[in-house]
């Protein structure tokens, strides 16, 4: 363990240069570098086996009913909360995937291995039973849960193979909460935190469709046109939120990019976003700043710049109008430049959870 720590020590020194981190390609997207890979690697390894400090966000029944959070989890108890320490490991997950050499690749195998047993994964299928904590990470956490088993899914690797079946039952048990809650939410929660119901439904959407879930994939689609089809102008110049680690508008756009075919996404996305191709607003175009990074609610912000460069990729990604797909591409460049330099800034606040937004934001597009 001391040389894994020091090797994270090591990768967590700032690096002079966010061009260190990715690179840019013809076509505008990104591309993570290797060394990128070993530096967000090292902060998610960092954080899935700290178990302190914590936000265990768990109903107590009584006054007995009090463990520390690998009693409640004994897989994801780490990275101070649970949907933080799921995408923790969605990250690993994806960096061994695209860097399966990498410097850390037998520490990561070892760490994921001891985690996704079958046990563990059943012992965390039971805490959705409770009866007080049925709405546990609703849909927040459901939605990096289902990110986190497409990814292995997905990889054709054995032992990444073993941990999928692991985590299937888990996976099958959000997917039925998906289902069951979905025909009883009358509305979706349009905030740019945790509950915003575009995003819980924009990640178990590319699940759904990727596993071949017909029931899930329908429950989505449909409640997603019923939420979010006739909406128009949406009011952007009234973001951020002070808190804000998403974009409703954006959010709500990159959903509907993907329930859409392009034609009717392009004119949908008009009427919702009419001055989006002229980088209007500006405020929604303009990098945040954060003042205190170690102030657990107003470092959101730094995801904010995060969550808002995947939304315009994926848009351009979908965009039909070519100068709209490079008006989103030279705003996602800039919000990257803004914040990725500053994810590892020694702070625990933001670092147990910005580096999964960077690693998706990188991926975003394709």
């Amino acid at each position: 363990m001391k040389t894994l720590r020091l090797l994270i020590i090591s990768l967590l020194i700032p690096l002079t240069s966010y061009a260190q981190f990715y690179t840019q390609e013809a076509n505008g997207f990104f591309k993570l570098t290797r060394e990128g890979a070993d530096h967000f690697a090292a902060l998610a390894l960092k954080c899935i086996t700290q178990e302190f400090p914590n936000k265990t966000q768990h109903v107590q029944v009584d006054s007995s009913d009090f463990q520390q959070p690998s009693g409640y989890h004994p897989t994801f108890y780490g990275c101070f909360d649970w949907h933080s320490a799921v995408h923790g490991h969605w990250i690993l997950v994806k960096l061994l995937k695209e860097f399966p050499d990498m410097a850390q690749a037998a520490v990561i195998r070892e760490t994921i291995n001891n985690h996704l047993t079958r046990d563990k994964i059943a012992f965390e299928l039971a805490y959705f039973d409770s009866k007080h904590n049925k709405s546990f990470e609703r849909t927040y956490g459901w939605a990096w849960l289902l990110k986190l088993t497409e990814e292995l899914y997905t990889w054709n690797d054995p032992q990444g193979q073993e941990w999928y079946a692991n985590i299937q039952p888990l996976a099958k048990h959000i997917a039925d909460l998906y289902i069951d809650f979905l025909p009883k939410q009358s509305f979706p929660n349009r905030t740019g935190v945790h509950p915003n119901t575009a995003f819980g439904l924009s990640l178990a959407w590319d699940y759904a469709v990727t596993i071949s879930d017909e029931s899930l994939t329908f429950s989505i689609g449909s409640r997603a046109l019923d939420y979010y089809a006739q909406d128009r102008d949406c009011p952007a110049q009234w973001e951020p939120g002070g808190t804000d680690f998403f974009s409703p508008c954006l959010i709500e756009a990159e959903l509907m990019a993907k329930i859409l075919n392009k034609s009717d996404f392009q004119n949908w996305l008009k009427a919702f976003l009419p001055q989006l191709k002229e980088g209007q607003p500006a405020i929604l175009f303009n990098p945040v700043s954060v003042t205190d990074r170690s102030d657990g609610h107003l470092v959101h912000l730094d995801g904010l710049n995060l969550s808002r460069a995947w939304c315009f990729l994926n848009i351009a990604a979908s965009a039909s109008d070519s100068a709209l797909g490079q008006t989103l591409i030279t705003a996602a460049a800039q919000h990257l430049a803004k914040t990725i330099p500053l994810i590892a800034d020694g702070d625990y606040m933001g670092e147990h959870w910005l580096a999964s937004f960077a690693v998706y934001a990188l991926f975003a597009g394709r």
